[in-house]
């Protein structure tokens, strides 16, 4: 299994927005597709407002690639909350038992 760990951080002032899109469009969306097996969704503390995470676990890098493409090191984003972001990583584990 893999755990692929996203991170965004918004641009200033688009927290609301992009929590909106967080809440309403990125989180059903991952917990609704095939070939993962938990997702863990990360809103903003107040140590840090513009930031928010997924780590999810999928069942192999085959299935993440089938969704993401070949290109699955790179932190994709959607169009519609690229204005809002202002910086995004990605990192990826092999699941340790």
């Amino acid at each position: 299994m893999i755990m692929r760990i996203f991170q965004v951080v918004t641009r200033p002032g688009k927290e609301e927005e992009f929590g909106k899109f967080f809440h309403e469009t990125a989180i059903p969306l991952m917990n609704g597709t095939k070939g993962i097996v938990k997702v863990l969704a990360g809103a903003p503390c107040q140590e840090s407002p513009r930031e928010f995470s997924f780590v999810m676990v999928w069942d192999s890098l085959d299935s993440l690639k089938a969704f993401v493409g070949e290109d699955y090191q790179s932190p994709h984003i959607d169009p519609a909350e690229a204005e809002l972001v202002e910086s995004r990583t990605i990192k990826h584990y092999k699941l340790a038992d």
